[in-house]
């Protein structure tokens, strides 16, 4: 998922056509293999559109590690979403798609999309059932269309039966491909870290955790709002210009104060999902605190936030017990998680 030009006319159709809708008034718990965790919000996405089974998320498991869903049958969704670095493609700047073709952007992890409001670095797609719609059908990243797909799928001996189990019927369409990848990806819950565990009582900080988390209120959260640690907003954190001219949410607007926004990302399994930024222009979380401390540029769009002091000063010290914090973040039992991983 890494090339911003794929939505810049689809994404408008996108969002005639499709509503983003929060489910009310559902039970959660009912929804097998989803869970909302007691110190999350209520998530946004429509689990009444098609309710959440067992056969849905395995379908859709097994369709995320599938690399027919590409044009030469070389790239799978969890080839740049790999389960052990919090589904990104870790080490990677940019991610390596078709043909060894390279994009422009970093992959983003996939965890809590079931809270998320939009998709991708520029908000191209606004509902989680057409989000895998993006990858496939661009050319540095699957490079396939639907009609491919459901003759290869079709083909298979398993296919037909895993579908009737997941939507009763043999037959099926991108619809029901796209839905059961977006039933698989709802699963994807990180609510295991230390943080989570002392938000439930079961752990406490350290002192230099504590530190880093006071810090964290006073100068992060505002953008990084805990426990998801996004706000899902759109904004420009003194980056700059890139070398790939990568105008971010303005590629999908064409509103001239979204140059150089992108989506605030979740702070989540920071420790498994280097490197950092839109970019990936950064491989430490030392580097990360760095440019907000020291070389944060002064751009048209800045955000507020960081235009008062031309960033977020910090010491030495500060920022030691904000990476501290930040290690807190870190769910091992996510990327370990058995039910991620390849069936």
């Amino acid at each position: 998922m890494v090339n911003r030009k794929r939505w810049s006319v689809f994404a408008i159709i996108l969002l005639v056509i499709v509503a983003c809708q929060k489910s009310e008034d559902l039970n959660f718990e009912e929804f097998i293999g989803f869970r909302k965790p007691t110190h999350f919000p209520d998530p946004v996405y429509n689990f009444a559109t098609t309710p959440l089974t067992k056969e849905t998320v395995e379908l859709g498991r097994k369709l995320f590690y599938d690399e027919r869903l590409s044009r030469n049958n070389t790239i799978s969704c969890a080839s740049c979403h790999i389960s052990q670095n919090a589904f990104t493609h870790h080490g990677h700047d940019v991610s390596h798609g078709i043909d060894d073709k390279l994009g422009i952007r970093n992959a983003p992890t996939l965890a809590n999309l079931a809270w998320a409001t939009s998709f991708f670095w520029d908000g191209g797609v606004p509902q989680l059932d057409l989000v895998s719609l993006a990858p496939i059908v661009n050319e540095v990243e699957m490079d396939e269309n639907m009609n491919n797909i459901l003759v290869k799928l079709k083909a298979d001996a398993k296919y037909p039966d895993m579908f009737t189990k997941a939507f009763g019927k043999s037959e099926f369409s991108g619809n029901e491909v796209l839905k059961a990848l977006a039933h698989f990806m709802t699963t994807l819950v990180s609510d295991n870290s230390k943080y989570d565990k002392v938000k439930r009582g079961e752990d406490s900080f350290t002192e230099e955790e504590e530190k880093g988390y006071q810090l964290f209120l006073a100068k992060c959260n505002s953008c990084h709002t805990e426990p998801l640690f996004t706000d899902y907003s759109f904004r420009d954190n003194g980056l700059g210009i890139n070398p790939a001219n990568d105008l971010g949410r303005f590629e999908v607007t064409l509103n001239e104060k979204d140059k150089l926004r992108f989506k605030v990302p979740t702070l989540r399994n920071l420790s498994y999902t280097a490197p950092y930024m839109h970019d990936g222009r950064f491989y430490t979380l030392h580097a990360v605190l760095n440019h907000y401390a020291k070389e944060v540029v002064l751009t048209d769009n800045l955000d507020p936030l960081l235009r008062i002091n031309k960033g977020i000063p910090l010491t030495k010290e500060e920022m030691e017990a904000l990476l501290s914090f930040l290690k807190t973040l870190d769910d091992e039992s996510f990327i370990q998680n058995k039910n991620f991983i390849q069936p």
